[in-house]
């Protein structure tokens, strides 16, 4: 079973709230827009394992260190991370024709700083966006997830809001 910490959107935002919940976790998962490399730099001094993507706000350093996709098994778990990927019945021009020939069983995307976790029927894959963590944008809440993944099951969801 793995502990997962799920967050986007930090626009260079970091702080001793959001290291706790990683350091809490067995892999903190960023879906782009982390802005500053101090960002992920602190996350895997207290996470053993950061999965990230670059968003469109990502400069050179941090596309260097991340891709624009990712995509692994986490225990059972086919996961696809991206930065821009729409949800569910209106997914992102860029990957549509991706996510219809191979869907994922998990489907994780940002961008919109609206937090989002949905079934797609259709595709038999559950869709989540945490929202954002950062300071900067239009939301007034900051959020991130919690969940675990044990072997093919995710479980025990968790709104984090601040």
């Amino acid at each position: 079973m793995k502990k997962i910490l799920l967050l986007s959107d930090s626009h260079s935002y970091i702080d001793e709230k959001i290291i706790h919940y990683a350091s809490q976790a067995d892999e903190v998962w960023h879906a782009g827009d982390i802005g500053d490399i101090k960002v992920s730099e602190a996350l895997q001094k207290v996470s053993p394992v950061l999965r990230a993507v670059y968003g469109n706000i990502d400069g050179t350093e941090i596309r260097k260190e991340f891709p624009l996709n990712q995509r692994f098994f986490c225990e059972n778990v086919d996961v696809w991370i991206t930065h821009i990927g729409g949800y569910p019945g209106k997914y992102a021009p860029a990957i549509r024709e991706k996510i219809y020939k191979s869907p994922p069983k998990l489907f994780i995307c940002g961008h919109s700083h609206i937090l989002k976790v949905m079934n797609d029927k259709k595709l038999n894959l559950l869709h989540m966006n945490p929202g954002a963590i950062g300071i900067y944008g239009f939301h007034k809440v900051r959020t991130m997830l919690r969940f675990e993944i044990d072997k093919n099951k995710i479980q025990n969801l968790e709104i984090i809001e601040f």
